[in-house]
């Protein structure tokens, strides 16, 4: 297990690895959405309660859950570079913050954008709402830490990566508060009607629009970290000869 956790921590290898799977992950992510958008806002029927304003879930619902879908991702990669000090580790997990908070930002704002016509406000200090806006101050905190440490050059120190690393593996106790929290308080914020034991509370036609989006923005997740991904590892491994090789073979 060691030696296949660390041939996948090479940065020669992750990078041709990132360079293979990047075009047909940005097209399947496309396929996906664009998808999702047309059976989810022109054939997916209104709602009969909520009538047109429910179509918002195609972008909130994916949105959220890829909100702690990326942290629980980047708190990992930061515990896999806190004990095997794996460089690969750390640049995939500063990779993940700016498309994690990016994630959440829309999910709080499309949140608002929904909650004023069912609620009668933008804002309410909902526990759901309330720690969803804390994982996006755990995000820009990762973001700022290691911005605060990074060297004159603008690359992260060790130390930065080791405090925010810390911070990512310790804010991930927010993520079962967000997930939990519509079934421990008493809040506005209705509860779960996918992840349910027996049957989904919506109808095949509006579900399956919502499954479609959700699989365009895991895929769009994907896409967007190998672009990043890749660019973190020339930024890092600057000076490393295969980085030279590659930058002499694109130039001939």
């Amino acid at each position: 297990m060691f030696k296949w956790i660390h041939r996948f921590g090479s940065p020669p290898v992750v990078y041709r690895l990132c360079s293979l799977f990047s075009p047909w992950l940005g097209v399947a992510a496309a396929a996906c959405l664009l998808a999702g958008l047309w059976l989810g806002l022109v054939v997916a029927p209104p709602d009969y309660e909520q009538g047109e304003s429910y179509r918002i879930i195609y972008v909130h619902v994916p949105a959220a859950w890829m909100s702690m879908f990326v942290y629980v991702s980047m708190a990992v990669s930061s515990a896999v570079f806190l004990i095997w000090r794996l460089k690969v580790a750390d640049v995939a997990a500063a990779a993940m913050a700016p498309i994690g908070a990016a994630f959440t930002a829309v999910a709080l704002l499309t949140g608002s954008l929904w909650g004023k016509p069912m609620w009668g406000t933008w804002w309410v200090w909902d526990a759901r709402l309330t720690s969803e806006l804390l994982l996006l101050f755990l995000y820009l905190g990762y973001m700022a830490l290691r911005g605060a440490l990074a060297d004159p050059a603008g690359a992260s120190t060790s130390a930065g990566a080791r405090s925010a690393a810390i911070l990512a593996v310790v804010g991930i106790v927010n993520i079962p508060i967000i997930h939990y929290s519509v079934e421990w308080w008493n809040t506005l914020h209705q509860p779960s009607t996918i992840t349910r034991m027996d049957k989904p509370a919506m109808h095949i036609s509006m579900l399956r629009p919502l499954l479609l989006m959700a699989a365009g923005a895991q895929l769009l997740f994907f896409y967007n970290l190998t672009v990043r991904l890749r660019s973190g590892l020339l930024q890092r491994e600057a000076r490393a000869r295969w980085v030279r090789d590659l930058a002499d073979k694109h130039a001939t």
